[in-house]
């Protein structure tokens, strides 16, 4: 065992950054505990796109896997990667929903903007436009995206509902549906407020069982209930992508809005999971950092092929870091951990709705606190811009008319305040691609 240890510490180096064999595993387990809601909510999202809710549980599973594999061995990185959440939301709800575009139409965009992800690191686009965006719209693009998810759950369970006259309105609460979601959200907040290691995914299950309990779910009653016995269906949505579809249709904003938010969205999580583990030098650089993003476009164009919307770097990995874990080992003990997850198919496949929407709630609560990095008393240019980004990806359904409200009104403001000077020319060239998708399709 001792020289087992000794390979695996010449490669992924963990005592060279003050870690141990131990605390990598365990910063693994953990990292894993924390996300791994994602296999219950992911394809109940999906599900509602039309895809086929086995297959997106064996996609899911499999494109976290395969770009946490890479992660772990190419880049020696402590972080874990999965679809992720607000970009599966605007897949479903906006680009299969509003816009009625089949779902593998809707996985050949992202197949292209995860190739447009790719060229923008390689060549350094990406660092450019992340410079361009002032840093209170980098804030308010997750503030509305963690809106936008806590609406979606709340939609699912049946809080929210349409009304002809006010649009929105508040469900029966007296119904079984928002109940159970509510019973879930507070025994979910009560386990995150006693630091219980994967209190989401605890909720869930325990939320699920009451369902079981008072017959509202079904009850496995043999071994294959529960334990997949069978190779998990892959087929449905392997390589079932539509490139030619998504070219042929135009999706220009829907390419747009998922390569901005990932690339926001992994360079925002991984420089403050740099940040926790002291993995950034002096002179403010990251190592591998571009291995990294890479990996992230490599990802997204994987998640396509295997059947569902961008992986993205996920945020819950500072947990595992918190433990203790800095190197490839703590990435390599959760994709290990979501093969063996595949084995769990049938018993993810009957947790209901009702039992996931407290994670995605409890998502958008977590995406809020960044208001706090906002200087409301600044000026009002820039304060209105944040403000139509936050609030109109809820109100329209729609994380890209956010983008679109919050970087049109901001170069506009700028331009009529005499502060054009301010604008990098990058925000200027986002803005109007903005604005013509507006007069081209309305939204």
């Amino acid at each position: 065992m001792s020289q087992e240890k000794s390979l695996l510490d010449r490669f992924f180096g963990y005592s060279a950054r003050g870690s141990s064999f131990r605390t990598e595993i365990i910063a693994g387990l953990t990292t894993f505990m924390a996300m791994s809601y994602i296999i219950f909510v992911n394809p109940n999202i999906l599900a509602d796109a039309g895809v086929p809710k086995s297959a997106a549980i064996a996609a899911t599973i499999l494109s976290a896997f395969v770009t946490t594999l890479i992660m772990a061995l190419w880049v020696n990185f402590p972080a874990a990667l999965a679809p992720g959440m607000g970009l599966n939301a605007f897949f479903a709800y906006y680009v299969c929903g509003a816009l009625g575009l089949p779902w593998q139409t809707a996985l050949g965009a992202v197949l292209i903007s995860g190739i447009v992800f790719m060229i923008c690191t390689v060549t350094g686009i990406f660092r450019l436009i992340i410079k361009a965006v002032p840093m209170h719209l980098k804030y308010a693009i997750g503030i509305g995206i963690g809106l936008f998810i806590a609406f979606i759950g709340m939609k699912n369970c049946g809080i929210i509902v349409d009304n002809p006259a006010t649009l929105v309105s508040l469900g029966d609460m007296r119904t079984v549906q928002p109940l159970m979601a509510v019973l879930g959200l507070v025994i979910t907040g009560a386990l995150i407020y006693f630091n219980v290691t994967g209190a989401m995914l605890i909720g869930i299950f325990i939320t699920t069982i009451i369902g079981m309990i008072f017959g509202l779910v079904p009850v496995p009653h043999s071994f294959s209930d529960i334990f997949s016995s069978s190779f998990p269906d892959f087929h449905t949505t392997f390589m079932a992508l539509d490139l030619k579809a998504a070219i042929a249709y135009g999706v220009v904003s829907v390419v747009f809005t998922f390569t901005m938010v990932e690339m926001f969205d992994n360079m925002g999580t991984l420089i403050g999971l740099s940040s926790r583990a002291k993995m950034i030098d002096d002179k403010g650089e990251i190592k591998n950092l571009n291995k990294a993003l890479t990996t992230a476009s490599v990802g997204t164009m994987i998640s396509a092929v295997v059947g569902t919307p961008t992986v993205t770097t996920y945020v819950e990995s500072a947990t595992g870091v918190s433990a203790g874990g800095r190197t490839g080992l703590t990435a390599l003990t959760v994709a290990i951990m979501f093969v063996l997850a595949l084995l769990f198919i049938p018993i993810i496949a009957i947790v209901p709705p009702f039992a996931t929407a407290p994670a995605l709630i409890l998502v958008g609560a977590f995406m809020l606190m960044d208001i706090r990095h906002i200087d409301f008393n600044a000026d009002m240019s820039d304060i209105i811009p944040v403000f139509l980004t936050i609030i109109m990806m809820p109100l329209t359904y729609s994380i890209a008319t956010g983008f679109a409200f919050g970087f049109v009104s901001y170069a506009l403001l700028k331009l009529v305040t005499g502060q054009a000077g301010k604008v990098h020319w990058m925000m200027w060239i986002i803005a109007i691609c903005f604005a013509i998708n507006f007069y081209m399709r309305g939204s």
